[in-house]
């Protein structure tokens, strides 16, 4: 028990040293892109360091992956290089009882991150996506999915719209059963539109059975006209909505699966937010699968040599697993692989390949 304690408190040191050591190098290289991004002259050096501390937890959060296998490769070249490798294997340790901790204390980081840190990265990079917007385009765009149906909202300096559906199409450029609601840019009330159906063209929501009705009137309902098709402009386009749903990591993990069935109910079928949702969830194996790798090519004697050759082995062999698992997410986006399947086989894989040339090299 105190031996693995003591391989538990050497992996969490070699975490945190790594990850100062990824902060102190990403924070300086995100504060130069972010005075790039913003493009404005009203923002200066402290706008653009907010934009990089907003921006830093998420960087920092899909990179945890690299982090656990580096924090690996560190604890197990300092302990063959120190020998207590060599002690630890004399007291009667196999290899896989020395990766225990290890794997452990990984899983732990994997957990804390999914149930601590995924929320506050949703948080700061909603908030980074709204002040960023603001920065460069002065204009706003929100969608949000509810029980009531869908919302969104299109406008700049000159006004605002506030459309409502009862549902839509699977990207959202075509509305059922459609309110817009114009206001002007002191946020008074101009008009509003019902239509059966509105589907979004190049600079406007083309409609179908819209009824207008003036709100600046006493007797709106008596100046109400109806119309076969009616055009409103628009600044929005295809990808602007796709984007408005904000990415998958911007939703926090407790809200995720209410989140998705509410983007089902609205029409949409939501596969990169349920693709997203059971890869954060195989994540803690995914962390673990990295502890092996990197165990796997390190828990030999400096002496033996070609270290620097199995360092890369592992390092090569981790950022393919990642990169594998990054490819089988794509799939799962667009439907060619089951969500479940895209999510859990890439670590699962990972654990069983690791393991298998664990116990060849190391327990004969």
């Amino acid at each position: 028990m105190i031996l693995h304690v003591y391989l538990a408190r050497r992996f969490l040191r070699s975490f945190v040293i790594v990850l100062a050591v990824f902060i102190a190098i990403l924070l300086p290289i995100d504060l130069a892109e972010q005075l790039r991004a913003i493009g404005t002259p009203d923002a200066g050096l402290r706008q653009a360091f907010q934009l990089a501390l907003l921006n830093l937890p998420g960087a920092l959060y899909r990179m945890l992956p690299l982090f656990i296998i580096l924090s690996t490769l560190v604890l197990f070249l300092s302990l063959s290089r120190t020998s207590e490798l060599v002690v630890v294997r004399a007291s009667g340790r196999s290899a896989l009882k020395s990766t225990i901790s290890p794997v452990l204390m990984s899983i732990l980081i994997g957990l804390i991150g999914l149930l601590i840190i995924n929320p506050l990265v949703a948080a700061t990079e909603r908030q980074y996506e709204v002040t960023i917007q603001q920065f460069q385009t002065g204009e706003e765009r929100t969608l949000s999915v509810s029980g009531e149906g869908l919302w969104l909202r299109q406008g700049n300096a000159a006004g605002q719209t506030v459309i409502r559906a009862a549902r839509a199409n699977a990207d959202g450029t075509e509305l059922f059963a459609a309110s817009f609601f114009v206001y002007d840019e002191g946020g008074q009330a101009l008009r509003r539109i019902d239509a059966d159906r509105a589907a979004l063209v190049d600079g406007a929501w083309q409609m179908a059975g819209a009824k207008i009705w003036p709100l600046t009137v006493a007797n709106p309902e008596a100046e109400a006209v109806t119309h076969e098709t009616y055009a409103l402009a628009s600044t929005l386009t295809r990808d602007q909505i796709r984007d408005s749903f904000g990415r998958p990591s911007t939703v926090p993990i407790y809200e995720l699966p209410r989140f998705i069935a509410q983007l089902r109910a609205a029409g949409f079928a939501a596969l990169q937010h349920r693709v997203w949702l059971m890869t954060e969830l195989a994540n803690p194996l995914m962390l673990a699968a990295m502890v092996l790798i990197a165990a796997s090519f390190t828990m030999r004697h400096t002496r033996f040599g070609k270290t620097g050759i199995m360092v890369l082995f592992a390092l090569l062999l981790g950022f393919g697993i990642f990169f594998l698992r990054s490819f089988a997410q794509v799939l799962g986006e667009s439907g060619q692989l089951p969500v479940a399947v895209a999510a859990w086989t890439p670590p699962l894989a990972a654990i069983l390949l690791s393991l298998g040339f664990l116990f060849h090299t190391e327990d004969g």
